[in-house]
C-alpha cells in the first residue's frame, strides 16, 4: 500500500482505510498480500506543513498514523532459514513417490510464525510468476485449520480460500475434498500452508479425524506439492506429535524473535 501525501495546493487526499483487503485465507486477499507494495511516507518540509490547512493537516497526520500503523516484515535469519528450508522441500516433492514432505514451523506465542509462513508462500509466488507471467495458477493456498474442526470444516476451509460455488448439505466430505482436490491440480498448486494447527488435537478423535484429512490432501495432489504447516505449543499438538501423525514427512523449524517490526521513518 501507497500511502499518499498531500500538496498545499489542495489535492484531494483519500482518507486511510478506503481500501479496504479481503483476509489472506480468500484467493483474493492472497493475490493481494502478494501484490501489495511496501508502505511509503515522505515527510513534508517545514514551510509545505505549514502551508496546510487545517483539514489537509488532518488527512496528513491521518496517513502518517497509518504508515506507521502497518508493520514492515524484517528479512532476519529465521525468515531466510525457514523459505530455504520450504524451497528445498518443494523441489524434493517433485520426485516423491511417497508421503510429501513438509514443514513445522512451532515457536512460542508472537515469535512471527504466521508471518513466517506468510513469507514462505509469498516468496514462492512471486517466483512462479517470474516463471510463468501471465499463467492462471494457484501456486499457493493458505488456510487456518478451523476452530474444534472437522474433516467437513477442513474442506470448506480449501473450498472458501478457492471461491468454488457454495456447497449444499447433499455434498458430503469426500465429494467436497475430490473438488476441492480437482481444482488443486488443475491449477498447478505446490504449497499448502495450513495455519493454527494447535487447533488439531491429536488426543481427540475429531483431531485424528482431522489430521487424517490432512493426509488425504496430501495423496491426492500432484508430487510437487507439499504441505508447510506452523503450530502453536499446545498440550494437544506439541512439535512431535504433529510431525509424527503429519500428513508429510515433517521436519521442524524454531523462530526466534518476531521478525515483524513497527516500521521506521517517519
Amino acid at each position: 500500500m501507497v500511502v499518499n501525501t498531500p500538496e498545499p495546493d489542495g489535492e484531494e487526499v483519500p482518507e486511510p482505510g478506503e481500501d479496504r483487503t479481503d483476509p489472506s485465507t480468500r484467493l483474493e486477499g492472497r493475490r493481494q498480500f502478494v501484490e501489495e507494495d511496501p508502505a511509503v511516507f515522505e515527510l513534508l518540509p517545514e514551510e509545505q506543513w505549514q502551508a496546510l490547512s487545517l483539514q489537509m493537516r488532518d488527512a496528513y497526520d491521518e496517513a502518517r498514523i497509518a504508515y506507521h500503523s502497518e508493520l514492515q516484515v524484517v528479512r532476519t535469519s529465521t525468515v531466510k532459514d525457514i523459505a530455504h528450508q520450504g524451497r528445498l522441500l518443494t523441489l524434493l516433492n517433485q520426485r516423491e513417490h511417497g508421503a510429501h514432505r513438509g514443514l513445522i514451523v512451532s515457536g512460542e506465542w508472537t515469535t512471527g510464525k504466521t508471518t513466517e509462513l506468510k513469507q514462505l508462500g509469498r516468496l514462492h509466488e512471486l517466483r512462479v510468476r517470474q516463471r510463468y507471467p501471465g499463467s492462471d495458477r494457484i501456486p499457493v493456498v493458505y488456510i487456518t485449520a478451523p476452530p474444534k474442526g472437522s474433516p467437513r470444516k477442513l474442506a470448506m476451509e480449501f473450498a472458501r480460500f478457492l471461491g468454488l460455488p457454495v456447497i449444499g448439505t447433499r455434498h458430503n466430505t469426500i465429494d467436497v475434498i475430490s473438488a476441492v482436490c480437482q481444482v488443486l491440480i488443475e491449477t498447478r498448486t505446490d504449497l499448502i500452508l495450513v495455519d493454527e494447527i494447535d487447533l488439531l488435537n491429536y488426543t481427540t478423535t475429531a483431531g485424528e479425524d482431522l489430521s487424517d484429512h490432512l493426509k488425504y490432501f496430501s495423496e491426492h495432489l500432484p508430487r510437487r506439492s507439499s504441505m508447510p504447516t506452523s503450530p502453536l505449543h499446545n498440550p494437544g499438538c506439541s512439535p512431535a506429535s504433529a510431525a509424527s501423525s503429519s500428513p508429510a514427512a515433517a521436519s521442524s523449524s524454531a523462530p526466534g524473535p518476531s521478525p515483524s517490526t513497527p516500521s521506521g521513518g517517519p
